[in-house]
């Protein structure tokens, strides 16, 4: 409902009250909110969540928004830090209520108007500067969060391979779904996706790469539901496959060769399919990946995306430029690239070590 069939319904030049007048206006104001929101071509996955804070805070504060204040916001805060939000989701969930009251107290629209004429009360800012979160620091993700080192990543993918083979050798289910679900967590660390992008693959985003023929159409990946700015489609790009990390050809080929017809995908292009011929879902692969973890025996606090940290870091290991490292991954700034790097102590003791051997070699000269 928009504003000026908002008016028609309360009637307000004609006297005549609504039966709900605040409920009335509260939706009408949601879904007006919901089209400025579109006519900027915001996601609707974006708009949707939006919405759902607004009424989650509402349902919290007992009132309309003409009736909010600056304590309800900040009693709000209080029962998300009791619960162990992150300071970030606490910090967006602020954002989102302030930018929704900027939009009803904003002279561009008849909000404060409509609200003063049939409740004698009108919106205002309750997200100040005083009584927000701020953001303080580059990185405020969980602190036992990080790279995988080399040996953990062969231990989870030494133990997703055994998965396989011990189900072929005792005859169990599910052997074919522990293969895909090997290949699909290497193909993860070996091109540093995110989850998403992980499950957005196709088979033609397979690509070869002049460089290296030998590596057919497995030397390149085309990344096409990358992370989106606001108000924008997925960003693409393409990941080329870095030599130290050529191990993933094999198992990549059999999937695509074998393993991935006998789930009868059908025209499903997926790289990933089930057996109901779908997408695995982004619950499943993180499902998944903490189960491969758990059973492997490694630190509860990694995650599916600490892959990519590792990926990023493992490269800047290996030797790659920043600047190369910041494309395969499709970060906008290099600052985001170093808050994923987390190299490890021999990685430093040797660059030391070189800066000291090239400084001893400048002063016999």
């Amino acid at each position: 409902m928009d504003v000026s069939n908002l008016r028609n319904v309360l009637s307000l030049d004609s006297g005549t009250a609504a039966l709900h007048p605040d409920e009335a206006v509260y939706e009408s104001m949601l879904g007006s909110w919901e089209q400025q929101q579109r006519s900027r071509s915001l996601a609707d996955a974006t708009i949707e969540s939006r919405t759902s804070t607004v009424r989650n805070f509402g349902e919290y504060a007992g009132t309309y928004p003409w009736q909010w204040q600056a304590s309800d916001l900040e009693e709000y805060t209080s029962s998300m830090r009791s619960k162990r939000l992150a300071l970030s989701t606490i910090r967006q969930r602020q954002g989102i209520l302030q930018v929704f009251c900027n939009y009803l107290i904003s002279p561009d629209y008849d909000w404060v108007e409509i609200c003063e004429s049939q409740f004698g009360n009108t919106p205002s800012q309750i997200c100040l500067p005083w009584n927000t979160t701020k953001h303080v620091a580059d990185y405020e993700g969980r602190p036992a969060r990080r790279a995988l080192t080399f040996d953990e990543i062969q231990t989870l993918f030494d133990y997703a391979d055994s998965r396989v083979e011990s189900s072929i050798r005792e005859g169990r289910k599910g052997a074919l779904a522990a293969l895909r679900d090997a290949q699909m967590f290497k193909t993860a660390y070996a091109f540093g996706l995110r989850r998403a992008e992980l499950r957005g693959l196709d088979l033609h985003d397979l690509h070869r790469n002049a460089r290296v023929p030998e590596w057919e159409r497995y030397a390149a990946m085309h990344v096409r539901w990358g992370k989106a700015s606001k108000g924008s489609v997925p960003k693409r790009r393409t990941v080329l496959l870095v030599p130290e990390l050529s191990w993933w050809i094999d198992g990549m080929r059999q999937w695509v060769d074998e393993g991935r017809a006998l789930f009868s995908p059908g025209d499903l292009p997926a790289l990933w399919p089930t057996e109901r011929k779908t997408r695995v879902s982004l619950e499943y692969i993180d499902r998944r990946f903490t189960a491969l973890r758990r059973e492997a025996g490694l630190d509860p606090a990694l995650t599916l995306h600490c892959l990519r940290h590792s990926y990023v870091t493992h490269l800047i290991e290996y030797g790659y430029a920043d600047r190369f490292v910041q494309e395969q991954v499709g970060h906008q700034h290099s600052s985001t690239t170093a808050i994923y790097t987390s190299v490890s102590g021999d990685y430093k003791n040797r660059i030391l070590a070189d800066a000291l051997g090239r400084f001893n070699t400048l002063e016999l000269t």
